[in-house]
């Protein structure tokens, strides 16, 4: 993927923050296709940085409850919580999309967005002080024709698809099965309600 770094957006490097139970870098890059006007509007740090913690802040709070996180199951849930977490997104057009999700689901058209776990062996992850949850591609002009027919605003939109996103990194996935689905959309609903936004099942 060719990759741009964005001057209204923070590197992992230089933006690792600990408020709380939340330990977490946040990366966001973009092809070079994307308008500075459409980052800055809609995928600035400081606007997907508060999703990406509220994200982590509910998994971890399940976890605390017994929840094991599919991708994680055999790291130690109190290892996992105490570890920085970095996460990584791309933003992308349609012509890049629609390769990456042939390449990727052998599905020959654009998506609103694809998951790239980090998948790296329990061992090395034990090592590691940051633990790479992976990549998101989000696809900006799927995401803003998906939004305009579901009646939603873009924001609102790439809020649900960052915390749904999240949640497959972390190994959860609707197409399991029903209850795999329910029980994803349930932690959807809450964590959007967290921030004030609105179910988007409905």
């Amino acid at each position: 993927m060719s990759q741009s770094n964005n001057d209204g957006n923070h590197n992992a490097d230089d933006e690792i923050t600990s408020n709380n139970a939340s330990l977490a870098a946040l990366d966001i890059n973009a092809t070079d296709s994307i308008d500075d006007d459409i980052l800055d509007t809609f995928y600035h740090h400081d606007t997907l940085f508060p999703i990406m913690i509220a994200t982590l802040d509910y998994m971890n709070e399940r976890v605390n409850h017994g929840l094991t996180l599919p991708y994680f199951v055999d790291i130690d849930p109190a290892r996992w919580q105490e570890k920085f977490k970095a996460l990584d997104i791309y933003v992308t057009d349609a012509i890049e999309g629609r390769a990456l999700n042939l390449d990727a689901r052998d599905k020959d058209y654009a998506t609103n967005i694809l998951s790239y776990p980090s998948d790296l062996p329990t061992a090395i992850i034990e090592l590691m002080p940051v633990l790479p949850l992976g990549e998101l591609v989000i696809c900006h002009e799927v995401v803003a024709t998906e939004a305009k027919e579901q009646n939603k605003t873009v924001t609102q939109h790439i809020s649900h698809l960052l915390i749904h996103g999240v949640l497959h990194l972390l190994g959860f996935d609707h197409e399991l099965g029903q209850a795999e689905q329910d029980e994803m959309e349930r932690f959807e609903i809450e964590i959007l309600a967290s921030l004030n936004l609105p179910n988007p099942y409905i």
